[in-house]
């Protein structure tokens, strides 16, 4: 399993780049601890699990609890580092699974299908507004990776966030 996780960080209108180790994060406290620690400032937080899901964290100055975008919901029941990190922010997704054990049930199935949860205009400041967040995850062909790069060139912080990734 591969999962990546960055951070850029805000101060003073210049960006920095940070790694995250999502590993020895229990939950989304923990992680916003770990982002407050790159600056007081506008942080924001990628996270790719295995090219299946892209998770966007962020906290600045006129908010003080994360704000936090899942590109595809399905990943909190397919992804324990999803669950363990998002479930308490996002709409529960308790009692389904990936798998479609009962195609007669709309409703499940219409759940399981791949959609982004949470935040939509969480990066609208920084560049990527919700309708161009929406257009840039239902893209063909684009990857977690991809839009990691889209988002923080947006915002301002991509030739400091690809020097970082080399």
């Amino acid at each position: 399993m591969t999962t990546k996780a960055i951070a850029i960080a805000r101060e003073h209108s210049h960006w920095s780049v940070h790694e995250l180790d999502p590993a020895d994060l229990d939950d989304l406290d923990a992680l916003a601890d770990a982002m407050r620690d790159f600056g007081d400032g506008t942080v924001v937080a990628f996270l790719e699990e295995d090219d299946e899901y892209l998770a966007v964290v962020r906290l600045g100055d006129d908010h003080h609890d994360p704000k936090v975008f899942l590109s595809d919901r399905r990943a909190l029941v397919s992804s324990d580092l999803a669950e363990r990190l998002f479930s308490d922010a996002l709409p529960s997704m308790a009692g389904l699974t990936t798998e479609d054990d009962d195609e007669d049930d709309d409703d499940a199935s219409a759940l399981l299908q791949a959609s982004p949860v949470g935040d939509l205009d969480l990066l609208a400041d920084l560049g990527t507004s919700e309708e161009a967040l929406l257009e840039l995850i239902g893209e063909e062909g684009m990857l977690p990776a991809d839009l990691i790069s889209a988002l923080s060139e947006r915002a301002g912080a991509g030739e400091i966030f690809d020097d970082a990734r080399g």
